[in-house]
C-alpha cells in the first residue's frame, strides 16, 4: 500500500472486482438494512463476507464492512452477531457512527472507522473517538486549513488508536454530496416515511421544486430550481493540497454506481494519488483525469467542494447525469478463449462496429473496457472479417482482459440532447 489509501465503493461482486481492478487499497460495503444504502437493488449478505474478504485480500486490499445506520434497542442482537461474523470472516473494520455498534466492535477486538455520520468537525471529538477507533472520517464541510489544523494536532498530541498506531485521517475525495450537513437529512423520512438515517433516502432533494405562497398563490422564482441539489464532489484539482495536508484516506463514493463507475474513478484517483507521491502531478495530467471522470455518472463537479473555504455548495441545476458517456446493452459473452484472448460475443440487443467502444461487466470480471479494432461474424461459410454486425449476429474480437461466460456486454456511446 503506498502512503495514501485509496478507498473504493462496492455494491456488489461485480462493483467489488471493478474497484480492485482500479488499483483501489481497500473497499467498502453494506450487507443487508444495516448499512446506509440499504435501499440498493443489489447489496451484499452477511454470507458474502468470507468471499468478499478472500477477494480483497488476494488483491492486497482491506475489506471494510459499514455499519453506520442509527440502531435501535430491538436491533442490537442483530448488530453484535453481524460484527462477530466480520471478526470470524477476517474483516480488517467496520465503519460506524453509533456508540452501541463503535463500543460493541472495539470490545471484541474488531477495528471500528468513525464514520462521516458522527460529523467530527474538531481535535476534542477526535480525541474521544481515538479510543476506539484508528481512523476517523472529518465532516465534508471542513476547510482544507480546518483538515490541516487537526491532522497537525494529532500529530503534535500524539493521538493514537487503539492498535497503538497514530489515529489515521480520512477524508470524502469524490461523489455524490447530500444538502444536509455530514448526511444527517430528514426529509425522506418526512415524505416517505423512508429515513435517510437508516439508508433508506428516496432522494427527494433531487427533484425540482416551487415555492408557493399559500395566501396569493402566488409562485416564487428561483433562479436554479434544483436548490436542494449538490454538484458531485470533486478533489482532482487539488489533490496535491490535500495530501500534502497529510490526509491518509481518500474516500470515493458511489456503492449505488455501476461497475465501469466504480473502475473508472478508482483508477484515476490511485493514478493521481501516486501522482503526487512522485512529484509528477500536473495540471495536463488533470485535464485527462477530469475527461476520464466526466464520462461516468456524475451531477457535475464542485471542485474542491466545501474544502476550499467556500460556504454555500453549487447546485446540479440538472436531475439527470452529466456523464459525457453512456453505456447501452447490446449483447452478452457466450464464449471466451484464453490461449488468444479471443471474446465470442451474442449480439442480442443492437449492432457493433469496428471503431467503437464496449464495456464487458460481470460479478467475477468486474468492468473491462475494449476499444474494437477487428472483428470477425459468424457465417455460413464460417468466420469472416467485417467493419460492421448487426444485431441477432455472433461475433469474435480480441479483448485486453480476463472476461467470462455470461457477462454482459454493452456499447459505449457519447451521450446525447435525447438521452436527458
Amino acid at each position: 500500500m503506498s502512503q495514501v489509501e485509496i478507498m473504493a465503493p462496492a455494491g456488489s461482486f461485480e462493483s467489488l472486482a471493478a474497484a480492485l481492478q482500479g488499483g483501489a487499497d481497500s473497499v467498502y460495503f453494506g450487507v443487508g438494512k444495516l448499512n446506509m444504502r440499504s435501499r440498493a437493488t443489489v447489496n451484499f449478505t452477511e454470507d458474502d463476507l468470507p468471499e468478499i474478504v478472500s477477494r480483497c485480500h488476494e488483491s492486497n486490499a482491506k475489506a471494510y464492512l459499514t455499519l453506520n445506520i442509527i440502531v435501535y434497542d430491538e436491533e442490537l442482537a442483530e448488530v453484535r452477531r453481524l460484527c462477530d461474523s466480520a471478526l470470524s470472516a477476517g474483516i480488517d473494520a467496520v465503519i460506524a457512527s453509533d456508540l452501541a455498534v463503535i463500543t460493541y466492535a472495539h470490545s471484541i477486538g474488531l477495528e471500528v472507522h468513525m464514520s462521516v455520520q458522527a460529523n467530527v468537525c474538531n481535535m476534542a471529538s477526535v480525541k474521544f473517538y481515538a479510543q476506539y477507533a484508528d481512523v476517523v472520517v472529518l465532516a465534508r464541510e471542513l476547510s482544507l486549513s480546518q483538515v490541516r489544523h487537526i491532522i497537525e494536532g494529532i500529530k503534535k498530541d500524539d493521538v493514537r488508536g487503539p492498535s497503538g498506531q497514530l489515529l489515521r485521517v480520512e477524508i470524502f475525495a469524490h461523489g455524490a454530496l447530500c444538502v444536509a450537513v455530514s448526511g444527517k437529512c430528514y426529509m425522506s423520512l418526512a415524505a416517505y416515511n423512508s429515513s435517510a438515517n437508516r439508508g433508506a433516502c428516496f432522494q427527494n432533494c433531487r427533484r425540482a421544486y416551487r415555492v408557493t405562497d399559500d395566501e396569493t398563490g402566488n409562485e416564487m422564482v428561483i433562479d436554479n430550481k434544483y436548490v436542494m441539489s449538490p454538484k458531485d464532489l470533486c478533489t482532482i484539482q487539488v489533490l496535491d493540497q490535500i495530501l500534502d495536508a497529510g490526509v491518509s484516506v481518500l474516500k470515493l463514493e458511489g456503492r449505488g454506481r455501476s461497475s465501469d463507475y466504480v473502475r473508472t474513478i478508482t483508477s484515476v484517483y490511485r493514478e493521481a494519488a501516486t501522482a503526487c507521491e512522485e512529484k509528477t502531478f500536473s495540471a495536463e495530467k488533470v485535464d485527462t483525469w477530469l475527461e476520464r471522470l466526466s464520462s461516468v455518472y456524475n451531477r457535475g463537479f464542485w471542485q474542491g467542494g466545501y474544502y476550499l473555504g467556500v460556504k454555500w455548495g453549487e447546485w446540479s441545476g440538472s436531475a439527470h447525469s452529466r456523464a459525457t458517456m453512456m453505456r447501452v446493452h447490446i449483447g452478452k459473452v457466450t464464449n471466451f478463449f484464453k490461449k488468444s484472448n479471443i471474446a465470442e460475443i451474442t449480439l442480442e440487443a443492437g449492432g457493433l462496429a469496428v471503431g467503437q467502444t464496449i464495456i464487458v461487466a460481470g460479478p467475477t470480471t468486474g468492468s473491462v473496457r475494449v476499444e474494437v479494432t477487428t472483428m470477425q461474424v459468424e457465417t455460413e461459410q464460417g468466420m469472416q472479417a467485417t467493419e460492421h454486425a448487426s444485431k441477432g449476429s455472433v461475433i469474435c474480437i480480441p479483448v485486453p482482459e480476463l472476461i467470462r461466460r455470461r457477462d454482459r456486454v454493452y456499447l459505449l456511446r457519447p451521450r446525447t440532447l435525447e438521452d436527458a
